[in-house]
């Protein structure tokens, strides 16, 4: 019996050894499996660290691009033609019609396919970028567009951006010199006595004695918008309700003894480096060459000597201008014409009486002083000067203003010389400009005289003197109508008196709608010192002028500014609408879309 239960516990003992190990091998098991999925957590987990970290990486990558591509645009303003032709987004239609080109020193930015290239980001080893390029807007409007894609590891992330100068129109005011223009005092048929004065900003050195009145802001002035100014300005109990910025580095404006301080929304002014006027507009007449297809696809029109523009409804314009003998020209001298573009500018028989055409959408109408030329062309009237390169006038048009097809002396009725579309006007005293009379509305002068309701589009009007704006200039729908008026010289509100009592002649109030720039002189109202109150200037746009134009004496003549800021010209400008001399871009739009490349480099 004791040896049978010894028996059975012996049985006992190994089946509890076998139960044992079974027990042991499932622990062992389940740690294993719990390791392997450990360790697949871990590895999953470094993976998608990885992939997180290449995905924002691809990003950075991509504004990386941007900012390389403005670089070089800011330091070669031509560089904006370039690009990859193939590049969907350069040429979406896969025509032939692409607007970029190839640069000659190769750029590995402009990569496309499996094999193409990718742009390193500077100091990295492996992010990378590639952009592409649509310039199609950029003639009109300032604005090129850039699609940018960014690569690091397998992941690839794309920003599209609207690329846009940076401008005098980023400002609703933009002044250069906070005095009177030294050139152009008198403006008035009461001018003011002339000083010699040095043209300096006055936080410059000798700026404290530079001799002319500097122009102050009033205490009925209200600016509604961003206002930059290079020089130090003089304030009295003014409204801004946008941004003020200006060149004294210290920040400081004056404010004369006695006035409230200024309502400055946005705080008071702050220190902004100075911005560079161009020194004339030339640049725009380029616009009218027939003789550049590559740069100037679509030539605008060229008026010479005194014109009338006259917007209308329907898209229309109404133009007169009867010295014009081209309505375009070529060669860098502009030494002939031709009238290639009549059906669009109008002939010159058209012109000489007034024709009704269709606003030169999206386009330039330059109009150049009469030119004269030859060893024996002289502006003191001499009618035996030679006829001038290119036969623009034969013979050269004499200083008595002269009917363009009759050459019987043109004068208003009190025996003032009447320029050729009929200023100065009836019982007009014509305003001094400097010390001398009837020099207002000069014979040969590349003058504009403009007005009316501007329908159909967008389109910038320079003259190569002064652009006078006669009445109310407005849009038929501000959403889609945009004008720019540039003047080399000043660009006046036409305010004219009687000559027999001093009054005004035209309403009161005036409404401007537009991009104003004068380039070398200023933005002011004629007889601005006479002929009693005028009621609101009111502006909706932007002004920009290298001199403080006078609008109202602080006494009971004149205007109140009432100046609004047009906030399309953050993004937008006037076609073909001049920058300062030193160009920058910014980014005004950008927007991340889906990756526009694989990580292959084909396209998704």
């Amino acid at each position: 019996m004791i040896r049978l239960l010894h028996a059975r516990l012996r049985a006992l003992r190994r089946n509890d050894e076998g139960i044992a190990m079974v027990t042991v091998i499932g622990i062992t098991s389940v740690l294993v499996l719990l390791v392997v999925a450990a360790t697949a957590t871990v590895l999953g987990s470094q993976r998608k660290s990885v992939d997180d970290s290449d995905w924002n990486a691809a990003l950075a990558a991509a504004y990386a691009g941007i900012d390389e591509y403005q670089n070089r645009i800011s330091d070669e303003p031509s560089y904006v033609k370039y690009g990859n032709p193939a590049s969907e987004f350069s040429n979406p239609s896969g025509s032939s019609t692409s607007t970029v080109q190839l640069p000659p020193t190769a750029n590995p930015a402009f990569g496309l396919g499996e094999d193409g290239d990718w742009a390193t980001v500077p100091g990295s080893d492996n992010a990378r970028f590639r952009y592409e390029v649509d310039n199609m807007d950029y003639g009109t409007t300032g604005t090129v567009k850039l699609r940018s894609t960014g690569i690091v590891g397998s992941q690839t992330r794309t920003i599209v951006a609207n690329l846009r100068q940076t401008g005098f129109i980023d400002f609703l005011y933009f002044t250069d010199y906070e005095m009177s223009d030294p050139d152009v005092r008198g403006m008035s048929v009461s001018p003011p006595a002339t000083v010699a004065c040095t043209v300096v900003h006055k936080w410059k050195p000798g700026g404290s004695s530079r001799g002319c009145a500097t122009i102050q802001f009033g205490n009925s002035d209200e600016i509604w918008g961003p206002l930059h100014s290079n020089d130090t300005m003089l304030i009295c109990r003014a409204r801004f309700e946008g941004v003020v910025t200006t060149g004294n580095p210290s920040g400081h404006f004056d404010r004369p003894s006695g006035c409230s301080y200024p309502n400055f929304a946005e705080g008071p002014p702050v220190y902004s480096p100075s911005i560079a006027m161009p020194p004339t507009n030339s640049q725009l007449k380029q616009e009218t060459r027939t003789d550049l297809p590559d740069d100037v696809p679509r030539p605008g029109c060229l008026y010479t000597g005194p014109t009338s523009i006259e917007f209308r409804a329907g898209g229309k314009m109404h133009v007169k201008s009867p010295w014009t003998k081209y309505t375009n020209t070529s060669g860098a001298t502009a030494a002939t014409g031709d009238n290639s573009q009549s059906s669009l500018c109008g002939t010159p028989e058209q012109l000489r009486s007034g024709v009704t055409l269709d606003v030169p959408e999206n386009n330039v109408i330059y109009v150049q002083n009469i030119p004269l030329s030859g060893p024996n062309a002289a502006s003191n009237g001499d009618t035996t000067a030679p006829a001038v390169a290119g036969g623009w006038f034969t013979p050269s048009q004499p200083a008595a203003c002269k009917h363009a097809a009759t050459g019987s002396r043109l004068t208003n009725n009190l025996g003032h010389s009447q320029n050729v579309v009929g200023y100065p006007r009836t019982n007009e005293l014509p305003p001094r400009i400097g010390t001398d009379a009837d020099t207002s509305y000069g014979c040969r002068n590349g003058d504009v005289f403009i007005e009316g309701e501007l329908s159909g589009g967008g389109v910038t009007v320079a003259a190569e003197n002064y652009v006078y704006v006669t009445g109310d200039l407005t849009y038929e729908n501000a959403d889609r109508d945009m004008l720019g008026l540039v003047g080399n010289n000043a660009v006046w509100v036409y305010n004219p008196m009687r000559y027999n009592s001093g009054t005004a002649i035209l309403p009161k109030h005036r409404t401007i709608e537009a991009a104003i720039l004068s380039v070398s002189h200023t933005f002011a109202v004629q007889n601005y010192n006479v002929g009693g109150d005028r009621g609101k200037l009111t502006v909706h746009g932007a002004i920009a002028q290298k001199f403080r134009g006078p609008v109202g004496n602080t006494g009971p003549n004149g205007y109140d500014k009432n100046y609004t800021y047009d906030t399309r010209f953050r993004y937008s400008a006037p076609p073909k609408f001049l920058s300062p001399v030193t160009t920058t871009y910014g980014v005004n739009v950008w927007v991340e879309v889906q990756p526009a490349f694989r990580a292959d480099g084909s396209y998704r």
